[in-house]
């Protein structure tokens, strides 16, 4: 037999690898806001590490480094006072709303780099609850839209520059942004969707922010509009109600991480406070500079016309400017727009110093002209601010209207992964990988993939199946409901306190084999810590819960460490959660791990899977209240050991007020906002899905619902 033919293979370049372009700024941004962002290992840790070690301040102790920021936003707020405060009202309201929108990168998110610095595996760590403690302060956790960024939120939407400010990724798209506005919240953001390789340099960093308090360019924002929002909110210094300082809480948290990391971290925390305040002083200065160029209205005039330029040169090739086509000009209008600034100035469209005579914004901008609605009611009042400082027109290039300098860019380049790696092995490998926030796109897939085959299982016979779900919502809600649930429970447990109680033995292993799921409470929810979703009117509550199964910030209250007292009592001392060893340890039964696995899968993706993590929710939350938490506590008292695992359950779960109440109400809320934004036709599918997710914390298990998990497998496409 002849010997395959084997195709050449093709030739390589001799040459270097070109080396691409480093990412703007505003793209990172844009990336790093997605609740789903998944930045790949690789190259890309070293990058920011570049980035935070280049250019630093001198070394001084943590103490030195905050006097130096707090002094430092002293004397610039200073400046950007004595900026504006000597010009016209007009103009300084140009300059108010130039600030606000330069600050709305950073100011909307702020202590959004804190949102995955916790994680199932590390849920029970004090230094981490410290941690919670501070990003919870930064939600105003409890109440909807309650975050420093939703007290921004109304400033920028009474200068009337709020279009793009929901979601905050749309922020990434606005033209009238510079780059260098992105710059210092997108590599923020970046290190919070790698908190295992960051979280010293997000704790320093974050630390500076607090130091220097507001930032010194909104101070004129703030004294021009002092009762626009709640100021004191939006300074990330400053403490929520009666609570301790954010500026405290940060510091509290440092402590914490570098009592339990000890001087590696010590020095990683100074490295972000350096970094970020190297940042902040950059870019505060680029924006003074962008302001002080902004008083005269012809750098407005000039940035608009650099906007609008490609797309108007498309047309006007038949009117003649000068003796050039008006097309020509703003050919050149992208790159320097000063020389068609004085062109205009000298024709027939602009009557110097009287906008209100000047056809290009009155004739040629009305109903009946070649230009109505090519410009916005803000872009008009650039061209008229122009035309009336005027004072004749201009001989030769006016020197009014120079670009800034373009930024530095980010040198971040690395976006794709170097290599997938590899998918678990199997259950207790997934298990101890997933507990960590960063993963491996093999890692990802696998958990997508997971989540998928689960709940196709959760779907398979669902309409002939008993399901405590009713099969429609209704606009009346699901709080009735639930109460009669709650009822249900009660009569079930009434009925079956006759019934023997489980022997101290299967009591212990029925414990021991739940610690793979109880010691992670809370990572069903745990991709509702995200920023935007973690403050939002559907996902403020999941959060809150989710803050409530750490124990609010302190170790007494935290269920996983509760949990393991319980387990301490019976003989059980097993390894930390996050250690290998706990996944491995040889006392648990694969099948153990088979729904903890879930909640870690689908916990990653809460805009893939809203509606099934709402379900879920629900489910999880009501499932023990006011009959299996009574008859646990019965079965734990008759052999000595201690209740208050469930007895804190029953409590915090109740339908009144408790986590199945807001469980309840997310899910009213995510319908009735589905309702009026797409239209009832989208309600159907939305609450099949909330069922499924419902269903799938007990799915079927037999041989035609593995078959429709395999068929699920199939259909999911790849994670985003």
């Amino acid at each position: 037999m002849a010997a395959p033919t084997v195709a050449a293979a093709p030739t390589r370049p001799t040459g270097p690898d070109p080396t691409p372009a480093a990412e703007p700024a505003r793209a990172v941004y844009g990336r790093a806001v997605d609740p789903e962002a998944a930045l790949p290992a690789g190259r890309l840790p070293g990058q920011i590490r570049a980035e935070l070690t280049a250019d630093r301040d001198p070394d001084g102790s943590l103490d030195d480094l905050r006097q130096r920021a707090a002094d430092w936003s002293a004397t610039e707020a200073l400046r950007f006072r004595e900026l504006t405060g000597p010009l016209d009202p007009g103009t300084r309201a140009v300059l108010v709303r130039r600030a606000a929108l330069a600050c709305a990168p950073l100011a909307l998110m702020s202590g959004a780099w804190l949102q995955w610095l916790s994680s199932p595996g590390n849920g029970d760590d004090p230094a981490v609850l410290a941690v919670l403690a501070l990003y919870a302060s930064d939600l105003g956790v409890g109440d909807p839209r309650a975050s420093r960024g939703d007290a921004y939120l109304p400033v920028l939407r009474h200068l009337g520059v709020s279009e793009n400010a929901v979601p905050a990724g749309r922020l990434a798209a606005d033209q009238r942004l510079d780059d260098g506005h992105f710059r210092l919240p997108a590599l923020l953001l970046a290190m919070s969707r790698r908190p295992d390789d960051f979280l010293p340099e997000i704790l320093g960093a974050d630390l500076c922010l607090r130091s220097a308090g507001l930032l010194p360019a909104l101070t004129p924002v703030r004294a021009e509009l002092p009762a626009v929002t709640r100021w004191e909110t939006v300074d990330p210094a400053t403490g929520r109600g009666t609570g301790p300082a954010g500026a405290d809480l940060a510091l509290t948290a440092v402590r914490r991480v570098v009592e339990r990391d000890g001087e590696d971290a010590r020095v990683r925390v100074a490295t972000g406070f350096r970094w970020a305040l190297g940042a902040l002083r950059e870019w505060t200065r680029r924006l003074h500079d962008e302001l002080a160029a902004a008083v005269d209205p012809a750098f407005e005039m000039a940035e608009l016309m650099r906007q609008r330029a490609r797309e108007g040169a498309v047309y006007h090739h038949g009117f003649p400017l000068e003796g050039r086509p008006l097309a020509d000009w703003l050919k050149e209008c992208q790159t320097d727009p000063r020389p068609m600034l004085g062109a205009l100035s000298r024709s027939r469209l602009v009557r110097p110093g009287d906008p209100g005579k000047s056809m290009l914004v009155n004739g040629l901008v009305g109903e009946n002209g070649q230009m109505f609605r090519v410009f916005s009611p803000e872009d008009l009042d650039v061209v008229r601010r122009w035309i009336g400082s005027l004072p004749g027109p201009a001989v030769g290039t006016p020197e009014g209207g120079a670009a800034l300098a373009p930024s530095r860019p980010l040198g971040l380049t690395a976006w794709r992964a170097e290599s997938d790696g590899r998918p678990p092995a199997d259950l207790r490998e997934a298990y101890h990988l997933l507990l960590n926030r960063t993963d491996t796109p093999a890692v990802r897939a696998w958990a997508h993939e997971y989540a998928h085959g689960w709940l196709g299982r959760s779907r398979h016979g669902m309409d002939e199946a008993e399901m405590p779900l009713p099969q429609r919502w209704t606009p009346k809600g699901l709080r009735p409901w639930l109460v009669d649930m709650h009822d249900r429970h009660s009569e079930a447990f009434e009925q079956g306190t006759a019934q023997e109680l489980p022997s101290r033995e299967a009591l212990v292993d029925s414990t021991v084999q739940l610690a793979p799921l109880t010691l992670i409470d809370g990572a069903w929810i745990m991709g509702f810590t995200d920023y935007e979703h973690a403050s939002s009117e559907i996902g403020h509550s999941l959060f809150d819960t989710y803050w409530d199964e750490l124990g609010n910030g302190e170790a007494d209250l935290n269920h996983p460490l509760i949990y393991r007292e319980v387990l301490a009592e019976m003989g059980a001392d097993l390894p930390p959660t996050a250690d290998r060893a706990f996944a491995e340890w040889e006392g648990f039964r694969d099948s153990s791990f088979e729904l903890p696995v879930y909640w870690l899968s689908i916990g990653r993706f809460p805009q893939t899977f809203m509606p099934e993590v709402l379900g879920l929710n629900l489910a999880m939350e009501l499932s023990g209240v006011g009959g299996t938490y009574r008859r646990a506590r019965l079965a734990l008292k008759k052999y000595g050991f201690s209740t208050r695992f469930v007895d804190i359950h029953n409590t915090v779960d109740n339908v009144a007020t408790g986590h199945s109440a807001w469980a309840a109400d997310a899910i009213d809320t995510y319908l009735s906002s589905l309702t009026v934004s797409q239209g009832a036709g989208a309600l159907d599918a939305a609450w099949a899905r909330v069922r499924t997710g419902y269903r799938s914390l007990n799915p079927p298990t037999g041989f035609r619902a593995r078959q429709a998990a395999r068929r699920a497998v199939r259909s999911a496409g790849k994670p985003r």
